[in-house]
C-alpha cells in the first residue's frame, strides 16, 4: 500500500512507513505516476513531464534508469509499487491514497450531490497543505497541472464560503484569517475578495471590509486600469447601506440644552432653514442608471463664523433643537475646543471615537487606525438622516475627517474662523454672525428680565445695550447681574457700566464686561472663579474638584459657586457640575497667572483629588488585582466618596474626560507616581465602558512615567496592564512583547501577576492549552509567595481551562477549591465567576441539572455586584439548562428576563451570549436568538 501527498510538500508512505525521496527528478517521476495512479503512463509522456520537451539523450533510457532508482528509494516493496507495463509504467496505488486525486473526486461528487455539498467541500479543502507539488521540479506539473488544481481549490473555497454564509453562522476566526491570507496571495482575484468582504461583514467587522475594498479597488486601478467587478461593487454598496452591522441602529440624541432667552437672528435662522430644502436634481448622462446622481451628492454643511461671544453656539444649538425632528436617525454633537486656552483642541480621531461610542459600536468592532475608524463612521452615517453639530472648530483640517461621506446628513460647524477650506472644497454654506442689532439685544434682555422691567426704564436699557455693543455674552452677564438684584433700578446698573467701562462703542472689549462683574465678587468667590475657570483640566468641574482646587471645605466652595452661577460667570449645566465659556476661561487664566502664586499647589490638589477619588471608585469594580499603596492626599484635597458600585461607575463615566485630562496634567507637572496610580485605577473601568484605545493610551502613559521614575517594578506593572489592553485590541504580538519585558523587570510577586495576564491573552487568542500552562505558572508562583488572592484566582483559571479542554472532573475539583478560597477572602467578583465556571463545566459535561444551582449562586452575586451583562449571560445559560431538560416554559422566562437586561447594554452583548450558548448547544442558542 502506497500513499502520496502532493497538495503541498511531497510526502510518501509505503506500507505505512514514511519514505524520504532525494531531491531531484525522482520526486517529479513519482508525482507524475501518482497523478495517474492505477493507470499506465506511457514512457514518452513520463519523459516529457519529468525532463521537458528538450530532454537530452534517449528519453526511454532515462525513464528506465530513473524508475530503477525510484524503486530502490521506495525500499523492498519498490518493485511491487511501480510496475512495468507495455509501453510505460504503473503506480500500484489506490487513487484515494493520492490526496490530489481524492481532492478532485470529492469536488466532483460535491457538485453532483447537493445534499452533501458542504461536508464534501470541507473534506476536500482539508486535504490542502500548501502549494501543489511544492519542491518538485517539473514544467508540466508547475505550468499545467498545478494551476488547474489551484483554480479548483479557490473555486471550491469560494463555494464553501457562499454555503456557510447562506447557512447563517459566520466562519470561525481561523477561517477568516486563512481567507484574508489567501486574498493577499491572489491580489487581483475579485471573486475571492468579494467573499472576504462578505465574511468580514458577517463577522461584524464592516469597517475592515470597507478598508479592504479600498485596497482591492486601488490595486485594480493601478495594475489593470480597471474598476472593480459588478460583484465587488454590489458587496461594497451593501456595506455602505449598512445592511450587515446590527450595531448601526442606535439613535443618539447628543444636542446640549438650549440657552434661555434666545432672541433675534431671524435672517440667520432662515438661512439655516434653507439648507433643509432638497437641492435641485443634478444633471446626469441619459444612459446613467437611476439614482447615480443622488449617490454622488455631498452632505449639506453650514459654517457659522463670528467673533468670540457673539452667540454662534447658542444659535446653532437653538436651531438644531428646533429641527431635530427632521433627523430621525439622531443628532451628534462635539465641542472641538478649538480656542480653549487651557486644554488641547480635540483631535479628529478622538471625536470620531466619541461618535462611534454614541452610535453604540461594540469595542471589538472598532478597527485600529484613524483612517479605518473614519471609514466606519462614514459607513454608519451613509443612507441615514442625521444632524452633526461640530462646535468651536479651530480650522478646516480639524473638521474635514468628521464630515459624512454622502447626502442625507446635515453638518453645522461653528468657528471664529470662516473655514474657507470647507467652503471651497466641500461647498459649505458660510454664515457670518454679526453683533446683535439693538432691537434684538433689547428682546434678549426682556426674555431674561421680563418685559415690564425693560419697559419701565427704556433709557437705561438703551444705554446697557449700547455699552454691551450687541455682544450676547456681555448682555447675558449684565442680565445676570440685574437678575441677582431685582430691586435695583436698571438706571443704576447702566451707571455702573458707564463708570466701569467708559464709552466702548461697538469695539466693546468683553473682558471689560467680565471685569465689571468680577470686581463685585467677594475675595474668596473671586479666587474660586480664577481657580475653577482657569485651572480645572476638564470640561466640567464638580463641587469636590472645586473644593480641592481652592483647598477649602465644600460648604464654602458651594456658596462661591452659587454666587458665580448667579453672576453668569459659571454655568451649572448639570446638578453639581460647572463650566463656562472659553472666553471666561481665558480671562480667569489671565487673572490666575497674575494674582495666584500658588497655582501649582492648586493643580497638585486637583490631581490628588482625581487620583484618590478614582482609586476609591475602582475599589468597587474589582477586588482581584494587585493592591497598591497610595500616599495620603495633600491638605485641602476633597476625595469623593461612593455608596456602592453603581455610584462609583456613574462618577467614573461622568468624570472620564476630566480624569484623562488630569492624567495629562499630572505628567506635565512631573507627578509620575500619580500618572501610574490613575492609569491603574482607570484600567477596569475603561475596559467595561469599551474605551479600549483609551485604556491602552493611559497604560502607555504609565509605562513612560514609570521609566522617568526609574522604577522597574512600577514599569512592569504598567506593561502587563498595557499587554491586557493590547490583547483586547487584537494586538497579541505586542501584548506578549510587553509581558516578556515585565517578566525581566519585576519582582516575584509581579511575575505571578504577569503570568496571570498571559493567561488572559492566550485565552483571547483561543490558545487554551497555552492559557492553562500560563495559569499553572501563575498558581505555582502565588503558592510559593503565599499570596492567597492570587492563588485563588489562578485556581479558578486552571479549572476553567481544564473544563474548556474537556477535563471536566479536574475542572470541577479545582473550581470548588477556588470557590472556598474566594469566599474566605471575600472576593465576591471572583466568587461569582467561579460559580459560573462550575456551572459551565457541568453543562458541558452533560449535566444541566447540576449546572442550575451553580448558575443561581452566580446570579445572586452578579446582581449584588450590579453587573448587568454577567446577570444576562447567567440567565441565558439558566434558560439553556431548562431548554435541554425539556422545560421550554422556564427557558422562555429566563430568556425574556435576559433580553430585558440586554436592551440596556451594548448591542454586541446579545451576540456574545448567543456565541457562548452555541458552544454548549446549538438548539438552545437558536431558540434564545429566535425569541429576541
Amino acid at each position: 500500500m502506497v500513499t502520496v501527498e502532493l497538495l503541498g510538500p511531497l510526502r510518501v508512505w509505503v506500507g505505512g512507513r514514511p519514505v524520504e525521496l532525494p531531491a531531484g527528478r525522482l520526486r517529479a517521476l513519482l508525482a507524475v505516476l501518482a497523478m495517474s495512479a492505477g493507470r499506465t503512463v506511457p514512457a514518452d509522456r513520463l519523459a516529457v513531464a519529468v525532463w521537458g520537451a528538450d530532454a537530452r539523450g534517449d528519453p526511454r533510457a532515462n525513464v528506465r534508469t530513473n524508475v530503477k532508482r525510484l524503486r530502490r528509494a521506495l525500499g523492498t516493496a519498490g518493485e511491487q509499487v511501480i510496475a512495468a507495463r507495455p509501453g510505460g509504467y504503473l503506480l500500484m496505488a489506490d487513487p484515494e491514497q493520492v490526496n490530489a486525486l481524492r481532492f478532485g473526486r470529492l469536488l466532483d461528487e460535491a457538485a453532483a450531490d447537493p445534499a452533501a455539498e458542504r461536508s464534501r467541500l470541507a473534506a476536500a479543502l482539508a486535504l490542502w497543505r500548501g502549494t501543489p507539488f511544492d519542491g518538485i521540479r517539473s514544467d508540466w506539473l508547475e505550468r499545467s497541472v498545478g494551476p488547474a488544481l489551484q483554480e479548483r481549490y479557490l473555486s471550491a473555497l469560494e463555494r464553501r464560503v457562499d454555503l456557510e454564509l447562506a447557512a447563517g453562522p459566520c466562519p470561525s476566526l481561523t477561517d477568516l484569517a486563512d481567507l484574508a491570507d489567501l486574498a493577499e496571495r491572489h491580489p487581483l482575484r475579485e471573486s475571492l475578495w468579494a467573499r472576504l468582504l462578505r465574511v468580514l461583514e458577517s463577522a461584524g467587522r464592516p469597517a475592515e471590509a470597507l478598508e479592504r475594498y479600498e485596497t482591492i479597488r486601488r490595486r485594480l486601478a493601478e495594475e489593470l486600469g480597471a474598476d472593480p467587478s459588478p460583484e465587488l461593487r454590489q458587496v461594497h454598496a451593501g456595506l455602505l447601506a449598512g445592511d450587515a452591522p446590527p450595531l448601526a441602529r442606535a439613535v443618539p440624541r447628543q444636542l446640549p440644552a438650549a440657552a434661555g432667552g434666545f432672541a433675534g437672528r431671524e435672517a440667520e435662522l432662515a438661512a439655516l432653514d434653507a439648507l433643509l430644502r432638497p437641492p435641485p436634481a443634478p444633471s446626469r448622462p441619459p444612459d446613467a442608471p437611476p439614482g447615480v446622481a443622488d449617490r454622488t451628492r455631498s452632505p449639506a454643511i453650514a459654517v457659522i463664523a463670528g467673533t468670540a461671544g457673539v452667540g454662534k453656539t447658542t444659535l446653532a444649538v437653538h436651531w438644531a433643537r428646533r429641527v431635530a425632528g427632521r433627523f430621525p436617525d439622531g443628532q451628534l454633537y462635539v465641542d472641538l475646543r478649538g480656542y480653549d486656552p487651557s486644554r488641547q483642541a480635540v483631535r479628529p480621531a478622538e471625536a470620531i471615537g466619541e461618535f462611534l461610542a454614541a452610535l453604540r459600536v461594540p469595542p471589538h468592532q472598532i478597527p485600529d487606525g484613524p483612517a479605518a475608524q473614519a471609514g466606519l463612521y462614514r459607513s454608519l452615517l451613509a443612507g441615514r438622516r442625521m444632524l452633526v453639530l461640530l462646535d468651536n472648530a479651530r480650522d478646516a483640517a480639524q473638521v474635514a475627517p468628521l464630515l459624512p461621506g454622502a447626502s442625507g446628513c446635515l453638518v453645522v460647524v461653528t468657528s471664529r474662523d470662516h473655514l474657507a477650506g470647507l467652503v471651497v472644497t466641500y461647498g459649505a454654506h458660510p454664515l457670518t454672525l454679526d453683533l446683535l442689532p439693538a432691537v434684538d439685544a433689547e428682546r434678549l434682555l426682556a426674555a431674561r428680565l421680563g418685559r415690564d422691567r425693560i419697559a419701565a426704564e427704556p433709557a437705561a436699557v438703551e444705554e446697557i445695550v449700547r455699552r454691551c455693543a450687541g455682544l450676547p455674552l456681555a448682555l447675558a452677564i449684565v442680565a445676570a447681574r440685574a437678575a441677582i438684584h431685582p430691586a435695583h433700578p436698571l438706571g443704576a446698573l447702566a451707571g455702573e457700566l458707564r463708570d466701569g467701562l467708559g464709552a466702548l462703542g461697538r469695539a466693546v472689549d468683553v473682558r471689560a464686561i467680565f471685569s465689571w462683574s468680577y470686581e463685585t465678587l467677594a475675595d474668596e468667590t473671586a479666587r474660586t472663579f480664577r481657580l475653577v475657570a482657569g485651572l480645572h483640566p476638564g470640561p466640567g468641574c464638580t463641587i469636590d474638584a472645586a473644593a480641592s482646587l481652592a483647598g477649602v471645605p465644600v460648604s464654602r466652595v458651594r456658596a462661591a459657586l452659587a454666587e458665580l452661577t448667579r453672576a453668569n460667570l459659571l454655568t451649572e449645566h448639570a446638578p453639581g457640575r460647572y463650566s463656562c465659556h472659553d472666553l471666561l476661561r481665558a480671562y480667569a487664566l489671565e487673572l490666575c497667572q497674575a494674582r495666584d502664586a500658588d497655582r501649582d499647589a492648586a493643580r497638585h490638589r486637583v490631581v490628588d483629588h482625581y487620583v484618590h477619588s478614582a482609586c476609591a471608585a475602582a475599589a468597587y469594580l474589582h477586588g482581584h488585582f494587585e493592591t497598591v499603596a497610595l500616599p495620603a492626599p495633600r491638605p485641602g484635597v476633597r476625595v469623593t466618596g461612593f455608596a456602592g458600585a453603581d455610584e462609583a461607575m456613574a462618577w467614573l463615566a461622568e468624570e472620564r474626560p476630566a480624569l484623562l485630562a488630569a492624567l495629562d496634567l499630572a505628567a506635565g507637572l512631573g507627578l509620575d507616581r500619580h500618572v501610574c496610580r490613575l492609569a491603574a485605577a482607570l484600567f477596569v473601568f475603561l475596559h467595561r465602558r469599551g474605551r479600549w484605545q483609551e485604556r491602552a493610551e493611559t497604560q502607555r502613559a504609565a509605562v513612560a512615567a514609570a521609566r522617568r521614575l526609574g522604577d522597574p517594578v512600577e514599569e512592569a506593572r504598567a506593561r502587563r496592564d498595557l499587554a491586557a489592553a493590547l490583547a483586547d485590541l487584537g494586538r497579541f504580538d505586542d501584548a506578549h512583547h510587553h509581558l516578556d519585558a515585565a517578566l525581566e523587570q519585576d519582582a516575584p510577586s509581579g511575575r505571578a501577576w504577569t503570568h496571570y495576564i498571559r493567561t488572559l491573552v492566550y485565552g483571547l487568542q483561543g490558545r487554551e492549552a497555552d492559557a492553562l500552562e500560563a495559569a499553572r505558572r501563575a498558581h505555582d508562583l502565588f503558592d510559593r509567595l503565599g499570596e492567597e488572592v492570587g492563588q485563588a484566582i489562578a485556581l479558578t483559571d486552571l479549572g476553567w481551562y481544564h473544563g474548556r479542554l474537556g477535563n471536566h472532573g479536574q475542572a470541577l475539583d479545582l473550581c470548588e477549591q477556588a470557590l472556598v478560597r474566594h469566599q474566605k477572602l471575600g472576593n465576591r467578583p471572583y466568587e461569582a465567576h467561579t460559580w459560573s465556571c462550575l456551572a459551565d463545566t457541568r453543562l458541558r459535561s452533560g449535566d444541566p441539572a447540576g449546572a442550575v444551582p451553580c448558575y443561581r449562586q452566580a446570579l445572586e452575586v452578579f446582581r449584588e455586584l450590579h453587573d448587568p451583562y454577567a446577570e444576562a449571560s447567567t440567565l441565558a445559560h439558566l434558560g439553556a439548562c431548562h431548554h435541554l431538560a425539556g422545560d421550554h416554559a422556564s427557558a422562555g422566562e429566563h430568556w425574556t428576563h435576559a433580553r430585558a437586561l440586554l436592551r440596556g447594554l451594548d448591542p454586541s452583548t446579545a451576540d456574545q451570549i448567543h456565541a457562548q450558548l452555541r458552544t454548549i448547544d446549538t438548539s438552545a442558542a437558536d431558540a434564545f436568538r429566535g425569541r429576541r
